[in-house]
Order: C-alpha cells, then structure tokens, then sequence
C-alpha cells in the first residue's frame, strides 16, 4: 500500500493499527535504504529482525481491551456533551498503542449492534421520553357478572438510560394519554427535555415532516410540565424503534408474568404491572454490567427538569363571543368572565379546568380567571375594562352609603332607595355620583332638602334630584 501511494492514515484505518505505528515502519523502512522487491524477499523471522524496534500489542489483546471499554464509553456517551472524539482520546491515553479513531468508531457501532440491536440512535441524558400505546391489549374482569373489559397498556421509555414505566389506562383519549404521561412522569421524578409520542391521535393530530399540529389539551399539558412535544415522523423507523423495541421487551417481562392471573380493576391490574416492572427495570441489561435503573440514577436523574409543585388540571374547553360589557359566558356555571375590552364582539376560546378559567383569541391567552361557579355573577379584571367604564370596580354600594352617611341620614336613605331599585347596583352608581356631586355644586343642606323632598314624593332617580335644585333654587 505505501508503495502505490497511500497515506499514512489510509493505511492505518485498512490495517487496523495506530497511525503512529504505522508511520514508525515507514520511517524505519525509508532509513533502511532497501526496495520493496527487497523487503518482501525477507522471511518471518528476518522481517521480525529488521521492525524488531516496533512492537505492537496483539490485534486480539487490542480488541479485546477496547471491547473492555465499550460499556462505559456506551454510558458516557449518553451525558450530554460527551463526543465519540472525546472518549476516543482518553482511551488512546491509556492505550498509546490502540486503535485509530476510524476504527474505534467501527468497533463500538459493531458492539452496539450486538448487544443492542434495537438502538441505533445515542440519546442523550434527560433530552427525551418516549410513548406508545402496546399493540397486544390486556384485560380485567367484573367480579360480579363475569364480562371482561379489554384494557389499553401505555408505555414510555427514557432515550439514555432506557429506564421503562408501564400503565393499564381505559383507552386511548387524550383524557387517559395525559394522566398516563404525568404518571410516567412522576415515576422517573423529574421532566425531559421533550416527549416523543408514535404520532398518537390523542397527541397529535395532523402529522407534518416539519409543523406537525398537537392536540391543544397535550400541548398544555407539556406547557404545564415545562417540556416539548416532538412527535416520531412517519415513515422514520429510528424515531420511534427505541419504544417498539421497549414494547416488545414489555411483552414478555410484563404481559408473560401476568397471564395466569385475573384482575378485577384498573388499580389491581397496575399494582401487578409495577412489580413486574420493577423487576424490568432492575435486570442487568445485554452485555452490560448494569440495569436500567443503575443506569438511570447514576447519568439520567441529575439532567431531568424538576416536577412542578401542582399537577397538570385536565381543561374542558368551549366557545363563547364577547359581550358589548367586555365579558363572556362560561355556559356550564352561568357566570361571566372579563377579557380585555378590545375583543368584544369577538369569537373566543374558554379553557376551564375545576379552578382556571383560560379565554384565548388565535391561540392567544387573552384572559385567566379563578373559575367561580356563582351563577349570573361576574369576575372581572379592571386591567381588562376600557379606562370610561373602569370607574364601575373601584365602587361599591357601601361606599356611595358611607359618602352619603357623611352629608345626611337622608341623603343616604334616597341614595339606598336608588340602590335598591336598579336590577343590578352597578346600573346605579353612575346616578349615585351625579346626586352625591350636588353637595359640593349646590351646597350639602341644598342636597338635603332635595332628598328630603325627593323621598316625600316616593321618586328615586338623578333627575328628580336635578330638578327639585333647579325649580326651587335657581340654576345649579
């Protein structure tokens, strides 16, 4: 090879040696001064003479210490940062002698395949979760008539460390998928960088190579967790093969040790699943020195996100147009939220869950409320009022009776009297203003009297106090 030209690198990644060993024959048959004709002449012995000062390790020895190396460099590999080239240069640190960086990385994708066949991606630690639903379905039993309920069997797995969480759900709907999901969750105590669902209907709901389109309900709910939702790409076996292989592993760990028993509930069947899982998760992987869960607390707990303090709340949702008030009719409880001003007349999104209330405008959240369910009342945000009507929460009834105390006890029977005729108090405070106004334009005794004989008269409005002070007393 040297003779037709090839490099010294070429040549060291066909041989499989170093490319300083192969550059120390090189060097030593330039210095020789001998032909090529002459140095394959030579025999064994005389060949073994003439590069006695280059000794190589054994290509078996060589492989088999690098074959040593391969279950910890597969585990450094998962941290996030760690290259091939990183690891490569430390193990040439310890093995001057060792294979070229070429071959290093043939080995390791060879031992990979062998032990592994199914991963074929390296994962990083705490960057995704994956989720499908098994094909195979299990089933529970009603005690008392017999009949037999087919059961859905949910399955995630961490990308790194193949850490694996099993859960019987009722069914597929985005209602069981997301409470599957935080429980998957809070099994691995802690949150990845992204969920990676097998394009599920529940999940997704148009696939896109580029945008695909989520379930609004599955997108809050990773809102809620602070992660991203990454949906497989169809027809992309590698984007999901790590959790079909985890669900062909489930088959026989999970399903087998259960299949002689009958299971009456949800909750009987799932506390069978975890011990069995437990079990999964804690077996030494193939070719490994280690289980799933060693290998979890050791590289993958530390790089995933904390959990939030709150469960996710599952949000029902509906649509509702903006009255000429500003506010809008959640139907269910009859009560009336505020959104900002600028949107009446405006078709919106309610999201409501036992305790929010969420509007949104394209996909916009335009307003967020305490869910009240105090029928025909109102919850609004004064941020949320154009600046003439703000005024109408900044008063009350007891306020325009206590201004009114403070002038005369007649004058804050008239203004009750006012209150207490208008369908709704709000509907009198612009009138209690204009009457309770007149003490400072007209004087308080003037403001007096006229209520004084507003009240004999048994009429309770602003006109009438407007034109008593007027007849009476001249212009105001």
């Amino acid at each position: 090879m040297y003779s037709q030209g090839r490099s010294k690198l070429w040549i060291a990644e066909q041989t499989g040696v170093s490319r300083n060993t192969a550059k120390k024959y090189m060097t030593t048959f330039d210095a020789s001064g001998l032909t090529f004709e002459q140095i394959n002449s030579l025999n064994d012995k005389e060949l073994d003479d003439f590069f006695g000062t280059v000794k190589q390790q054994p290509p078996q020895d060589r492989l088999l210490n690098l074959q040593r190396c391969f279950p910890q460099i597969d585990k450094e590999l998962k941290r996030t940062g760690v290259t091939r080239h990183m690891l490569w240069e430390a193990y040439k640190k310890e093995f001057p002698e060792g294979f070229a960086y070429t071959q290093f990385c043939f080995h390791l994708t060879k031992w990979k395949a062998r032990v592994n066949p199914v991963m074929h991606q390296d994962h990083k630690a705490g960057d995704k979760l994956y989720i499908d639903f098994a094909g195979v379905k299990l089933s529970i039993v009603d005690k008392e008539t017999g009949e037999l309920t087919e059961v859905e069997v949910f399955v995630a797995i961490l990308g790194a460390s193949q850490l694996t969480y099993v859960e019987a759900v009722s069914s597929q709907q985005k209602e069981d998928l997301i409470a599957a999901c935080e429980n998957a969750l809070h099994y691995i105590g802690g949150v990845p960088a992204a969920i990676v669902p097998d394009n599920l209907k529940a999940a997704v709901i148009k696939s896109n190579k580029y945008e695909p389109t989520l379930n609004e309900a599955f997108a809050d709910f990773a809102d809620h967790y602070g992660t991203t939702i990454l949906p497989a790409r169809a027809y992309r076996p590698r984007d999901k093969a790590l959790v079909e292989g985890a669900v062909k592993i489930v088959y026989s760990r999970i399903y087998a040790p259960l299949r002689k028993q009958v299971y009456n509930s949800l909750t009987e069947l799932n506390a069978a699943i975890l011990i069995a899982l437990e079990a999964h998760n804690n077996q030494l992987l193939r070719g490994r020195n280690y289980s799933r869960r060693l290998q979890f607390e050791e590289i993958e707990r530390s790089a995933l996100a904390p959990l939030p303090i709150l469960h996710y709340e599952f949000k029902k949702q509906l649509h509702a147009t903006v009255m000429k008030n500003g506010h809008v009719c959640l139907s269910v409880d009859k009560h009336y939220y505020s959104v900002p001003y600028r949107f009446i007349g405006k078709k919106v999104k309610l999201l409501y869950s036992n305790s929010v209330v969420e509007a949104y405008y394209h996909y916009e959240r335009i307003a967020l409320h305490k869910r009240l369910k105090s029928p025909y009342n109102y919850s609004t945000d004064k941020e949320h009022l154009a600046s003439t009507h703000r005024f109408v929460t900044d008063w009350t009834p007891d306020r325009f009776l206590e201004w009114a105390s403070s002038i005369h006890e007649d004058v804050r029977l008239y203004i009750l009297k006012i209150l207490d005729r208008k369908q709704h108090p709000e509907q009198a405070y612009r009138s209690c203003i204009g009457i309770l106004s007149f003490a400072k334009k007209a004087g308080e005794q003037r403001l007096i009297s006229a209520c004084q004989r507003a009240l004999s008269y048994g009429i309770y409005n602003y006109k009438t106090i407007q034109t008593i002070l007027e007849k009476k007393y001249g212009s105001i």
